[in-house]
């Protein structure tokens, strides 16, 4: 079960097919669940309870966060060195984001489509974000706020360049 094969086109097991980690994305998950559950028996010990709600303007300013971190791991240049045990650069997307591809087998290509994937990183992100906000919701909320506001500000970047491009265009 180390590998199996799923067909990109064709019947299963044929020429296109594409060779799938599972054993790679079994231990990635266990992780992630295992990382998952002793936050929240280590909580659960420390006699701390959770918020009775969490505001909306929380959850938009911690998704916001989870974007721009997701993006910063998953496709900034100077953030290249995480993922470069797991991935090669195929090119490069604008505004300093890179476009990197999974290598090897197993585990270190599972490890390489995460760290390729802002969607797949959000996951871990959001969650990490979260257990952040569980213990220390103002040192969170501060964080999130940063990076919320780089959110912000690559947009503003990006509306500025293409109001730029019209005047010149």
């Amino acid at each position: 079960m180390a590998i199996n094969r799923f067909p990109e086109e064709g019947g299963p097991g044929g020429p296109e097919a594409e060779e799938v980690p599972l054993r790679g994305y079994a231990v990635l998950t266990g992780t992630y669940l295992t990382a998952a559950a002793l936050f929240a028996l280590g909580f659960r010990r420390s006699g701390r309870t959770l918020p009775a709600r969490v505001p909306p303007w929380d959850v938009l300013l911690l998704g916001t966060a989870t974007y721009k971190v997701s993006r910063l791991l998953a496709r900034d240049k100077i953030t290249s060195l995480v993922r470069a045990p797991f991935t090669r650069r195929t090119g490069t997307a604008g505004a300093n984001e890179v476009m990197d591809e999974p290598r090897g087998h197993g585990l270190r290509r599972a490890t390489g489509e995460l760290l390729a994937c802002p969607f797949c990183l959000a996951a871990w992100v959001g969650t990490s974000l979260v257990c952040g906000y569980a213990v220390a919701p103002r040192a969170t909320r501060l964080a999130a706020c940063g990076l919320s506001a780089v959110t912000v500000s690559d947009w503003l970047q990006y509306a500025w360049s293409a109001t730029q491009e019209r005047a010149e265009g």
